[in-house]
């Protein structure tokens, strides 16, 4: 089958693409790149106003006018492509949004390029409406929300996607969801919010390419490495403040058992050697599974602190603290864990091996795009 992918988060899209590809499937990626993290695209879309002067007279011309002038910029380039956006069998979008221009042009994008082909599908992979508004009410205990409800965070209120609230983008999503065959959640954070959505066509787990993540046994020498990587972006969304508030204290107490590493911002084939010394990655808070990070540092062995609340614990019947460490929102219980791991090492090595096998069993990129193919299958319109 010939197969579009639309957008590209975290490299989702890419490992998708590279499993299909080993099922013998034609796939295209149209995105722009995400954010600093440049991911292969094989249609790029160029964001031309990020930054300095171009990004100044693109803010100012919206204040005074309200044209968005890096939207149009966009569906610009796609109407280019419009060749080469035609005639495939199955088209998904990684989000309501994937381009992050207005909901008028959204929508147009939208409605642009599911017109020119057959079977159009949705990712529920960041934040959109369904979601937004899920974490907005008191369903959870926490959320993404959570730093910006307690007023934390008053610098980024971007970063929370607060944006899917608003009048345009609730019709944006209303009208994606009366024109695509179906719905998939990439993990539960997304899959809490869909139960029961007439549209939800199921979870299926983030697919990850262990053949480019090699696996090595963890060998813990004189210290125990602990690896913090910030996007400064969303500082806050991701608990990064209470991670390095833990480390404080863990620096402190274990000065002459660990060595910190942090950094910031990297690209991702930067971000990956970054972390390939460390034993244990701090990687988010505000959530209840895995996300790609995670997923790929798990991959490689690491013991990763992130999202792996009851709801996931219950989804793949498995034990707390046993694949990956649950990081609640207290700085506190980061500390009780970090020292747990670092007054037992031997359960450092245990977690790791316990990681990889997860991965292998539950996101094997080709098991997904299977799975992917199982689910288009099942969904497309005659």
């Amino acid at each position: 089958m010939k197969i579009l992918l639309v957008g590209e988060y975290s490299r989702l899209h890419n490992s998708l693409k590279e499993g299909l590809e080993k099922l013998n499937h034609d796939i295209t990626i149209v995105a722009a790149y995400d954010g600093f993290k440049k991911y292969d695209v094989d249609l790029l879309i160029k964001k031309k106003y990020r930054r300095g002067i171009k990004k100044k007279v693109k803010n100012l011309l919206y204040r005074l006018t309200g044209f968005d002038l890096e939207s149009y910029n966009v569906i610009q380039q796609i109407q280019q492509l419009e060749s080469q956006l035609r005639g495939y069998d199955i088209v998904q979008f990684i989000n309501e949004t994937p381009f992050g221009c207005s909901a008028e042009i959204e929508t147009k994008i939208f409605d642009f390029i599911s017109s020119r082909n057959n079977n159009t599908y949705l990712l529920s992979c960041g934040t959109d409406y369904i979601s937004v508004n899920y974490a907005n009410g008191k369903n959870l205990r926490y959320s993404i929300l959570t730093p910006y409800k307690n007023g934390k965070d008053k610098t980024n209120l971007f970063a929370y996607g607060l944006k899917f609230l608003k009048p345009e983008f609730k019709a944006l999503h209303y009208h994606i969801y009366n024109k695509i065959n179906g719905v998939i959640a990439s993990d539960m954070d997304y899959h809490l919010p869909l139960q029961n959505h007439p549209k939800y066509l199921g979870l299926i787990p983030n697919p990850i390419n262990i053949d480019n993540l090699k696996f090595e046994e963890l060998k813990i020498k004189d210290k125990i490495i602990i690896f913090h990587g910030i996007n400064i972006q969303n500082y806050y969304k991701k608990g990064n403040d209470i991670f390095e508030d833990a480390l404080g204290i863990i620096k402190q107490k274990y000065s002459d058992k660990i060595k910190v590493i942090t950094v910031r911002n990297l690209p991702y084939s930067e971000y990956i050697k970054a972390y390939n010394q460390s034993q244990i990655l701090l990687d988010q808070i505000y959530a209840y599974d895995q996300g790609y990070n995670a997923l790929e540092a798990m991959a490689k062995g690491k013991v990763v602190f992130t999202g792996a609340e009851k709801e996931w614990l219950n989804h793949y019947n498995v034990k707390e603290d046993t694949i990956v460490i649950n990081a609640l929102p207290n700085a506190a219980s980061i500390v009780e864990k970090l020292e747990w791991l670092i007054k037992n090492p031997s359960k450092i090595i245990e977690i790791s091996k316990n990681a990889r096998q997860f991965i292998e069993e539950h996101h094997h990129y080709v098991t997904s795009a299977k799975n992917y193919l199982n689910i288009w299958g099942t969904n497309n319109k005659l």
